[in-house]
This record gives C-alpha cells, sequence and structure tokens, in this order.
C-alpha cells in the first residue's frame, strides 16, 4: 500500500530504573516471557508490513535492539534501525528521520503496544477516508480493587492527567476534538467552526490513544520542519492537527467541497486579481473577490469578502463580508465578518470583532479590536 513502518521503540528509559538497565533497553522488556517489541513486529509481519524503520533512543540502545532483531527476524522483515539522541520525545524522533520518509503514507507505532487489532485494518482505513492522520482509538481498562495496600478507596485512574477528552461525529470515524488529562480545564471550549460543519459532535471520556498513527508524509514533515518545539505526538501534533483540520485537512467529507490540483478549496464563483496568489491548505468562499499581487498561506476566506491589492494574509481566518484595503498584512489572526481593514493596516496575532473599523495605516499587535459595549 506504499506505507513505510516506524516503530517508536524508546530507549533506557529513566521512568522504568530499576527494570530498564544498561543490558536491558525498554524494547526488550519481557512481556510474558518474550521482549515486548516481538509483539509489534509480528503483528506487523502478520499485516504484511515488513518494510519497518525502529527507532531507538541512544546508540548503545540501538545496537542492542538491532542485535537482537538482527537474530531473531532474519529472512522475516526488513529493519533499519536508526538511533536518536535521547529525551527528544515522540515527534522529535520522527523529526530527526523525517529525511528517510519517502512513502506517501507513513505507519508510526509505539514499540511497547500488545493489541489484536491488525496495523493494516488501520493503514486501509487510512487510504478509505483519504486520511490526513488517522488515529486508533480504544477503551480504557477498568482497573479493580488493588490487591495489596491501601489506595483510600480511591481509583488513581481517575485522578486528572489520567483521561483523554475525545470528540467524534456521528458515524464515530472523524476525530473532531482531543484533550490529555493534563490539559483539561473546568471549561470545554470547541471551535464554532466544527460545530457548524458536523452538527453535532459525542464527547467520549472512556478512550484511549493506542499510539498507532497513520499520517500522510507531506504533512507530517511540514508541521514537523514548522513545529520545531513539538516533542510529542500524542500531546503536540495530533491536537494540532484536530484543531486546525479546517485549514490543514483533507475536509472534503465535512465542507462538501473538493481540493484543487493545488491543494487548496476555491469557490468558483470566486475572483483572483493578476499575479494573486492562493497556497496549499487554503479556502476562499463563496463570491469573494481579491486584486492583483495578493498573497494568500494556510488560511480561511470566507463568503463575499472585498479584497484589494498587495495584500498578504497569512495563517489566519478571514470570516463574511470582510472589506480589506491595499497594501494590508495579516498574520496570525482572526478577523470577524462585517469588519473594514482601511488601506496600509498591519495586523499580527490579533482579534477583531464583529463590524469594527480600522483606520488605514494602524499596526496592531496581539490585541483584540471590538467595539465597545453601549
Amino acid at each position: 500500500m506504499d506505507f513505510q513502518v516506524v516503530v517508536l521503540a524508546g530507549g533506557f528509559s529513566k521512568k522504568l530504573v530499576p527494570l530498564v538497565s544498561k543490558e536491558v533497553p525498554k524494547a526488550l522488556l519481557p512481556v510474558a516471557n518474550r521482549p515486548v517489541l516481538s509483539y509489534v513486529l509480528e503483528l506487523l509481519e502478520q499485516s504484511n508490513l515488513k518494510d519497518l524503520i525502529v527507532v531507538v533512543e541512544g546508540e548503545h540502545a540501538a545496537l542492542l535492539v538491532g542485535g537482537w532483531i538482527s537474530g531473531a527476524y532474519v529472512d522475516r522483515l526488513h529493519v533499519e534501525v536508526a538511533a536518536v539522541p535521547e529525551d527528544i520525545g515522540t515527534a522529535g524522533a520522527l523529526r530527526a528521520i523525517a529525511h528517510h520518509l519517502t512513502a506517501k503514507d507513513i505507519l508510526v507505532v509505539s514499540g511497547d503496544l500488545v493489541s489484536d487489532v491488525p496495523p493494516g485494518a488501520v493503514a486501509a482505513a487510512h487510504r478509505r477516508h483519504n486520511a490526513v492522520v488517522t488515529a486508533m482509538l480504544c477503551s480504557a481498562p477498568v482497573s479493580g480493587p488493588a490487591e495489596s495496600g491501601s489506595s483510600g478507596g480511591k481509583d488513581k485512574t481517575k485522578k486528572a492527567g489520567r483521561y483523554n477528552l475525545i470528540g467524534l461525529d456521528r458515524s464515530k470515524q472523524f476525530l473532531l476534538y482531543i484533550a490529555t488529562g493534563a490539559e483539561l480545564e473546568n471549561d470545554l471550549r470547541i471551535q464554532k467552526s466544527i460545530l457548524r460543519a458536523v452538527g453535532e459532535m459525542e464527547i467520549r471520556a472512556d478512550l484511549i490513544d493506542a499510539h498507532l498513527y497513520a499520517f500522510k508524509r507531506t504533512v507530517l514533515q511540514e508541521i514537523l520542519h514548522q513545529k520545531d518545539t513539538f516533542q510529542s505526538l500524542k500531546e503536540d501534533l495530533l491536537p494540532y492537527l484536530v484543531r486546525s483540520q479546517l485549514v490543514i485537512g483533507e475536509v472534503n467529507h465535512l465542507s462538501g467541497y473538493s481540493f484543487s490540483a493545488h491543494n487548496n478549496i476555491i469557490h468558483p464563483s470566486a475572483e483572483l486579481g493578476s499575479k494573486t496568489t492562493v497556497g496549499p491548505h487554503c479556502m476562499l468562499g463563496e463570491g469573494s473577490q481579491m486584486g492583483d499581487k495578493c498573497s494568500v498561506k494556510r488560511s480561511v476566506i470566507g463568503r463575499h469578502c472585498r479584497i484589494g491589492s498587495n495584500v498578504k494574509i497569512v495563517n489566519s481566518i478571514i470570516m463574511n463580508h470582510v472589506t480589506i484595503g491595499d497594501g494590508c498584512s495579516i498574520q496570525g489572526s482572526v478577523v470577524c465578518s462585517n469588519v473594514q481593514l482601511q488601506e496600509r493596516v498591519v495586523l499580527k496575532d490579533c482579534q477583531v470583532g464583529a463590524g469594527f473599523v480600522v483606520i488605514a495605516g494602524g499596526e496592531y499587535k496581539g490585541e483584540s479590536l471590538a467595539k465597545k459595549e453601549k
């Protein structure tokens, strides 16, 4: 299926000392008298996914893991063992080997996963939906009473930080919201654009991330490059993809539109001036007009907007019926409906409330601009 498989096998995890030692890295810890890594490798072999990159933290751990694989899976799997620096996280490990990734899609699996779900089924679902990311979620285990000691009658698995909130659409096929316990607050904030697109969303607290993902390679590499502070797939990269899916993701199943050959969505009634470019992962709504020499990158522009010439829009959301004058620059901002930006306005990381007028030549950074309440 033109998939490359990356197995994130860890290294000498400090959290597992003294079980882990210089002779036994995490991937070779025994589970039912077998190295835990063997469960994933045999699961992949059963799905006929035999071309693997096993990523190990630290040179010494990589030598031990590579030596064991060579003996146990000779003539069964084609495995490249890649050593990466320690403590760089799962996203950091992928970033370190990103130049080795060439297939259309990448299957990423944790080396300590023990499962009876075929990885090939996840890969097939990913291809069937032409998804940017596919994540395998499973029911959270129900812990019984402790056999020894006392926990004061409290189940430790219920403490804050030990669970996720997962938002799914009605078909339970599309991931719309994800937050780990460490991120949870009293208030749950959901993007209105997602709710409008899907109509209903089911919030679940009984699912856990199995750490098996399929990614579209081009999007994965782009985000790893742009977001160089991301360390964790689960806590950084996956929530980012879910939050930004109406801009970055393949959303024809939600919007009803189809991507063009340039990987963007431009409504047939929209008008573009001479030398105006609308980059990949952008949307331009019905009836909107853009002047000459404009540039739009990774942004959403709503319906019936009037945009002048020499306007730059980057990483922003422009809602409906917005007027933007010549020479404006908008970066990392949200501009609500019926706003008027006069000529040469500069916005960076701003929020502009509905109906607000920004006077010509104004420059704002990190501000919220809105009409005063009467």
